[in-house]
């Protein structure tokens, strides 16, 4: 009798679980102190699943950079030698500079900029401008897109409330920016200050 009672209990605890649990798909970002920055909101629970994405063009081995882009007006200029599909991914992140962060902006379709950005919806406008993405991916999706690791030119930075992009040394993310990085404000910016990479799956486009 107290088998079948604790099972019934277990199977009442699983059912009826938060759905707070259910993936953010990157809703906001942490802060230093390891909570939510202000002024993000909470994810709704019904996070569609991610799709299957595959590289649109065949993979390359490149190699890696020998100089870090430089910053003009909060702008990646990339160095010479930098891959046509690395310097795509720029130009695209580029386009969003200045956007503010808005949840759930970025997951339409690309072929027309959003008024905001969320985490992945931004990093996924960049790896489309490369085209290494066909549509939009929640952060979960992103911690299982390309290859594990980090790149030699892209590393993609994922767990299920946050992502964000590093381009041959640059930091393309909508939080935890540094003093120089300008315009002032949330949204999707570059950064050349690294930020902690705890928790967070390591990935990489197959040949970059």
């Amino acid at each position: 009798m107290l088998r079948w009672t604790t099972t019934i209990a277990l199977t009442a605890l699983l059912v009826c679980a938060p759905a707070a649990l259910a993936d953010g798909g990157g809703a906001g970002y942490p802060s230093a102190s390891g909570g939510t920055v202000s002024g993000q909101v909470t994810p709704p629970a019904h996070s569609p699943p991610p799709q299957q994405q595959q590289p649109v063009s065949p993979p390359v081995s490149v190699p890696p950079p020998t100089a870090i882009p430089r910053l003009w007006n909060g702008r990646a200029i990339a160095p010479p030698g930098t891959p046509r599909v690395v310097r795509r991914v720029m130009v695209a992140a580029n386009r969003l500079i200045s956007k503010r962060y808005r949840w759930g902006g970025g997951h339409r379709d690309f072929t027309r900029l959003d008024r905001g950005y969320d985490c992945s919806g931004a990093v996924s406008y960049a790896l489309y401008g490369g085209r290494l993405l066909l549509s939009p991916l929640d952060s979960t999706g992103l911690a299982r897109f390309g290859e594990p690791g980090p790149g030699s030119w892209l590393t993609i930075y994922a767990n299920r409330t946050h992502t964000y992009l590093v381009v041959a040394g640059l930091r393309f993310d909508t939080g935890a920016h540094d003093a120089l990085t300008t315009p002032s404000g949330t949204g999707p910016r570059w950064s050349t200050a690294p930020r902690s990479s705890r928790r967070f799956r390591v990935r990489h486009p197959a040949g970059f």
